[in-house]
């Protein structure tokens, strides 16, 4: 994301203009729109003209508008993100209250006003804006015919390819037709690598699998890559990193990722940090259930005694379209923040970050125990 123009008075209302570059841009901006702001983009109207003789032809021209945005669409698989609302300035093609949807584009700059940017959405900007910030680890988690090949970016899981293929069973005295498939899957899966990886920018490849099937893939991708004088895949073999995993789908990604080798390894990444913070509350609840709290109202709580050291919360929490219940998870924010306590934001387009959702999407490690909360806070919680 590129960051345009700033302009954001002390009683925070103002406006920032920004250019997303890349497809991850469109899940920041999306955590940055709320229903009531105003987007002002390019896009394409539909118009309708009628000529002196009578007769009505229909055009599509581009034209500049600003919408008082009501609804908001993301699309995570194709990262397409798209705003509806009325418009808020009449020009030839469009009047005034008049609706229409805005398809946020690629490279093509967009302003957007708000009578209230809060911390989170100034970190998102901020985030979004960090060119160290981009994704710089790629994961394919595979078992036998069936292949996920992930982008790990700071801010979401990004699955760039599937590869499925039946494989037949070994057959007793012959298993030709058991190995030609496998050859073919490992061929699709080298493929895939091939075309959806910027060796560039990505630091490390871990590939993940139950039993031999990684070592067997390895194996036969170099061997292909010195066949075929694969010089991108044989110049970058340090990249690739072995490692265990239950199967090969998705959400085997969350044990990749808390592997003590991988996490040494991308010790530098958001995902792994938010993967460890994960791990370490779960263990915290284990051990010493008083010093681990879940739920809004118990970590509140916690909050007001200062005892929090470190606080997970789901970025999902924030798109909540009640402004009264946004604020509440802002402030508990600036307030753990203030008392010097660590804040994880954790993307719900992560593995970590479902599993935080299913805990109520807030939870906190604390840096003393407090046990009196739990009887009082049950109360509250069933006159919620």
């Amino acid at each position: 994301m590129k960051l345009i123009h700033k302009d954001i008075e002390k009683d925070n209302a103002g406006q920032v203009t920004l250019v997303p570059e890349e497809t991850e841009d469109m899940w920041h901006t999306y955590n940055l729109l709320q229903v009531g702001d105003s987007l002002r983009a390019s896009t394409i109207r539909k118009v309708q003209t009628e000529s002196t003789t009578g007769s009505v032809g229909s055009s599509r021209v581009r034209t500049t508008l600003t919408l008082c945005v009501e609804t908001i669409d993301f699309d995570s698989h194709a990262c397409q993100l798209r705003v509806k609302g009325t418009n808020l300035e009449e020009n030839q093609y469009v009047k005034m209250g008049a609706y229409h949807t805005i398809e946020v584009e690629l490279n093509r700059k967009f302003t957007l006003a708000k009578k209230n940017w809060d911390s989170i959405d100034l970190d998102r900007i901020d985030q979004a804006c960090d060119v160290a910030q981009k994704a710089d680890v790629a994961a394919v988690v595979m078992q036998e015919g069936l292949a996920n090949l992930v982008l790990v970016t700071p801010a979401m899981t990004l699955l760039r390819a599937k590869v499925e293929l039946t494989i037949p069973r070994k057959r007793r005295g012959s298993c030709t037709q058991h190995e030609k498939a496998l050859e073919r899957f490992y061929e699709a899966v080298m493929q895939a690598i091939i075309r959806h990886i910027n060796f560039d920018v990505i630091k490390c490849i871990l590939v993940g699998s139950p039993g031999f099937v990684k070592d067997q893939f390895i194996t036969y991708l170099f061997k292909e890559a010195v066949r075929h004088d694969i010089k991108i895949l044989l110049e970058n073999r340090p990249k690739f990193m072995l490692v265990h995993s239950s199967s090969g789908h998705k959400y085997s990604l969350k044990e990749i990722l808390s592997d003590p080798t991988v996490t040494s390894r991308l010790s530098d990444t958001k995902a792994a940090g938010e993967v460890k913070a994960l791990e370490d509350f779960y263990k915290m609840l284990q051990h010493e259930p008083d010093r681990a709290f879940y739920g809004v109202a118990h970590v509140e709580k916690a909050a007001e005694a200062l005892a929090i050291d470190t606080l997970l919360i789901s970025d999902k929490l924030f798109r909540h379209q009640d402004i009264a219940t946004r604020s509440r998870y802002v402030r508990l924010v600036d307030n753990v923040r203030d008392n010097g306590g660590t804040v994880r934001i954790f993307s719900s387009l992560h593995v970590s970050g479902e599993q935080l959702t299913q805990l109520s999407g807030v939870a906190a490690i604390l840096r003393f125990p407090i046990a009196d909360l739990s009887e009082p806070e049950d109360d509250s919680s069933d006159e919620d």
